[in-house]
C-alpha cells in the first residue's frame, strides 16, 4: 500500500479530513485537480460548531483575530429596517467563536496545519479512474500514475469524480438559479454598518452585503432578470453596480474595486449513500444545497471530524468495518435537515409575488423580530446541538439508551468543552485534550478503573481528566469528536466500546 488512506480534494473538508486521520496516526495522501490552492472562496461563515472543529483539530491558530465580528443580520425595505437577528453564543459552553471569515484563510490554515503534521497536498493531480478490491482501491490519475490506498474519500465537491467513481446517485432538484456573488470595496455615503450583515427586501429579489476582513464587503444577490450566459466578472460586477442602489434605496452607495466575482445556482442534492466498499464521501461530494444560514462548510467540517477516528479505530484494526456504516447513520440525516431548511430560506428569500413577499416582509419580519426567535436561530445555526442520541452509537446493542446524567446528557449529546484538570493538576479544557484523542472525564473511585477499561480496547489515545465538583459521580468516555459515547464504571465502558466497536 502507498498509503492508508487517499483522500481527494483539497478544499476544507479533504483537509480536516486528513489532519484529522494524521492525529489518529494514520498516513494520508491528499491529491487535488486544481493547479494551486484557491485565492477565492465562496463560504465566509463558520458557526461555533466548526471553530470547534477546527480547534479540536488545532488548526484554529489565529483564525478568531483575524475575523470580523459581525454577529448581526438587519433586512432593510429601502432604507427602513424591518428585522434584526443578533447571532452569538447560543450558552452551550463553547470556546470556539462564530467568525467571518474567507473561506481561503481557513484552507491556508488548515494547509499549514496539515504541514505540521507532515504532509502536504499534491497539486495538479486529478483522478481518472478508482477501482476497488477486498483489500484497498487503485487510483489512475491524471499523469498515468497509480496509488495504492486501504480506503479512498471523496471530498472533492459536488461533480465529485469519487462519487461517480464508485457508483453513488445524487438525486435531487434545482431550487433556484441565478446569484450573483462578490467580493469588493463599498464607496460613497452613507457607509453601511461593518458590525453586522445588511440585506434587503425588493421585489426583483433580494441583495446581502456581509463585512470581510480587510475593508472588504461580500455582495450577494438574487438576480432572475440576469441572463447572460457563462458572464465574466466584469460583467457581473456592472451588473451588481447597477442594481445596488436600486435594491438598497441608496443611490449615494457604490460599489467600488471588486477582486472577485461569481454567478452560481442553488441545486439541492443528497447522495444515496456515503459509502461503497471502501470508497466514502463527505461534505459537498455527498450534500449540495443553497448557501443560506452558512451552513455548507460548517456540515462538510463535521461530516470530516466524524469519519475522522471511525477510520482511523478501524485502519488499526481496533473496530470492525461496520463501525463505518455509523458514518453515514450520524451524518446523513443531519444534511437532510440542512437540505430542508437551507431550501426553506431560499424561497423565502426569493419571493417574488404578492403574497409571497407579504408574507415575509409583514409575517415572518415580524416573527424574527422577537428574542425567543432570535435565540432559537443563533442555536439552530450554531450546530451546536448536533446530537447522536438517536443514532446507533447512543444505544445499546438491545437498543436501550444507556444512562444519562440525571436526564440532561445522554450518548451521542455532545459533550460542553468543561473546564476540567490534568493528572498533574494542571487546567485545561475538555475539547483541548479532544486532538486526535478519547477522554475519561469525571472524578471519585470509578474514574480510574473506567479510564483502564477505555485504554485496553482504543490504546493509548485516550486521556483521563478530572472533573469539577466533589464526590463519585460516573465517568463520561468522550468521543474524539466531543460527543459522549457513554457514562459509568469499567463495566458500562467496556460494553459500550464492544458494542460500538465490534
Amino acid at each position: 500500500m502507498d498509503t492508508d488512506v487517499l483522500v481527494v480534494g483539497a478544499g476544507p473538508v479533504g483537509l480536516a479530513l486528513a489532519c484529522g486521520l494524521l492525529q489518529h496516526g494514520v498516513s494520508v495522501r491528499v491529491i487535488d485537480k486544481a493547479a494551486a490552492p484557491a485565492a477565492t472562496s465562496r463560504a465566509n461563515f463558520v458557526h461555533a460548531r466548526g471553530s470547534e472543529v477546527l480547534d479540536r483539530l488545532d488548526a484554529l491558530g489565529g483564525l478568531p483575530q483575524e475575523s470580523v465580528q459581525a454577529m448581526t443580520i438587519t433586512t432593510y425595505a429601502g432604507d427602513r429596517p424591518m428585522m434584526r437577528i443578533r447571532f452569538g453564543d447560543p450558552g452551550l459552553g463553547t470556546a470556539a467563536p462564530p467568525m467571518v471569515i474567507s473561506q481561503a484563510r481557513v484552507e491556508a490554515r488548515l494547509r499549514k496545519r496539515l504541514a505540521e503534521l507532515g504532509v502536504r497536498p499534491e497539486w495538479g493531480l486529478a483522478l481518472v479512474e478508482a477501482r476497488q478490491d477486498t483489500t484497498g482501491v487503485t487510483a489512475t490519475l491524471g499523469d498515468g500514475r497509480t496509488v495504492r490506498a486501504r480506503w479512498m474519500v471523496g471530498c472533492d465537491g459536488t461533480g465529485s469524480t469519487v462519487r461517480t467513481q464508485a457508483g453513488i446517485g445524487f438525486p435531487g432538484v434545482k431550487v433556484s438559479e441565478r446569484f450573483l456573488l462578490l467580493d469588493g470595496r463599498l464607496e460613497g455615503e452613507p457607509a453601511l454598518d461593518r458590525s453586522g450583515t445588511s440585506g434587503w427586501a425588493h421585489a426583483e429579489g433580494m441583495l446581502g452585503a456581509m463585512p470581510m476582513p480587510g475593508d472588504q464587503w461580500r455582495l450577494l444577490a438574487y438576480d432572475a432578470a440576469f441572463t447572460v450566459d457563462k458572464p465574466s466578472e466584469e460583467q457581473i460586477a456592472e451588473r451588481m453596480r447597477r442594481i445596488l442602489p436600486e435594491r438598497t434605496g441608496l443611490p449615494g452607495l457604490r460599489l467600488g474595486e471588486v477582486t472577485w466575482a461569481s454567478l452560481f445556482r442553488v441545486h439541492r442534492r443528497l447522495a444515496e449513500a456515503y459509502r461503497a466498499g471502501r470508497i466514502l464521501l463527505a461534505g459537498d461530494a455527498a450534500h449540495v444545497h443553497a448557501p443560506f444560514g452558512g451552513q455548507g462548510m460548517l456540515t462538510g467540517l463535521g461530516d470530516a471530524e466524524n469519519l475522522a477516528w471511525k477510520l482511523a479505530l478501524v485502519i488499526q484494526g481496533r473496530a470492525e468495518v461496520a463501525l463505518l456504516d455509523t458514518y453515514q447513520a450520524e451524518r446523513r440525516p443531519l444534511a437532510t435537515a440542512v437540505l430542508r431548511g437551507s431550501t426553506a430560506a431560499t424561497k423565502v428569500n426569493i419571493a417574488a409575488g404578492p403574497l409571497g413577499r407579504f408574507l415575509r416582509d409583514q409575517v415572518l419580519m415580524r416573527i424574527f423580530s422577537q428574542a425567543w426567535i432570535q435565540r432559537w436561530t443563533t442555536y439552530t445555526t450554531s450546530q451546536l446541538w448536533v446530537s447522536y442520541r438517536r443514532g446507533p452509537l447512543g444505544k445499546t446493542l438491545a437498543g436501550r439508551v444507556i444512562g444519562s446524567r440525571g436526564g440532561k446528557l445522554r450518548p451521542g449529546d455532545r459533550v460542553p468543552d468543561l473546564d476540567c484538570e490534568r493528572g498533574d493538576g494542571s487546567r485545561t479544557r475538555l475539547h483541548t485534550e479532544l486532538r486526535g484523542a478519547w477522554a475519561v472525564l469525571g472524578h471519585g473511585t470509578g474514574t480510574d478503573a473506567a479510564f483502564q477499561a477505555a485504554r485496553r480496547r482504543l490504546g493509548e489515545r485516550v486521556v483521563q481528566l478530572r472533573s469539577s465538583g466533589s464526590g463519585n459521580s460516573p465517568a463520561l468516555l468522550v468521543r474524539p469528536d466531543g460527543h459522549l459515547a457513554c457514562q459509568g464504571g469499567p463495566a458500562e465502558v467496556t460494553r459500550w466500546l464492544d458494542g460500538a466497536l465490534g
